[in-house]
């Protein structure tokens, strides 16, 4: 049944289809789209973290090396904020520029974005204590790299095993679908003779 009404609803599967992809993309280059799909890949089960790890350690690498390099800081987290890749943390670093340019600290805006753990942010607040803030940025950073690292791979071990499974049934199905025809031509035969 699921074959013939592919069979006979082709044309209306692929445009539904390219109407999803169509309708996904425009709702992803809206701001709000951005937004419900940023905080949506933070929080999907397996890859949500390795992307907060990922998009951490862009973070703290940007903002490391470019006030290692003298940048000053509040132009600093204006080109840290455009490359964040995430609209959650482009929106924290928005309020560390902000609480940076009234005088005050960088911890509480990104203790309030409850996207940073806590880390990250005490070893902000060592480095903004002990005026280290970009080698601890940059510590932060290899951490982070590390951690993703060490998930990717983990995970690429995880689904191996699993991708062995999907395609033997793939492969089974296949070969069932072949012999299976085959098997009642046979009976037919045998019962005939």
């Amino acid at each position: 049944s699921i074959s013939s009404f592919v069979k006979n609803h082709t044309f209306m599967l692929i445009g539904g289809i390219i109407g999803i992809i169509v309708l996904y993309k425009a709702f992803a280059r809206t701001t709000p789209g951005k937004w419900i799909l940023d905080r949506i890949k933070l929080r999907l089960p397996l890859f949500g973290d390795v992307i907060k790890k990922t998009a951490i350690s862009r973070f703290a690498r940007t903002l490391g090396t470019l006030v290692t390099s003298g940048v000053p800081i509040l132009q600093a987290l204006n080109i840290t904020r455009e490359t964040a890749g995430n609209m959650m943390i482009a929106k924290a670093i928005s309020r560390v520029h902000e609480s940076v340019k009234e005088g005050e600290s960088i911890v509480q805006p990104l203790e309030a974005s409850k996207v940073f753990p806590p880390m990250v942010i005490s070893m902000v607040d060592v480095g903004e204590e002990t005026g280290r803030l970009p080698d601890m940025l940059l510590k932060i950073a290899d951490v982070y790299d590390d951690e993703v690292d060490n998930a990717v791979a983990a995970m690429t071990a995880a689904l191996e095993p699993i991708m062995i499974v999907l395609l033997a049934f793939i492969v089974g199905t296949i070969v069932i679908a072949l012999f299976m025809p085959l098997i009642s031509i046979i009976q037919g035969l045998q019962s005939q003779g």
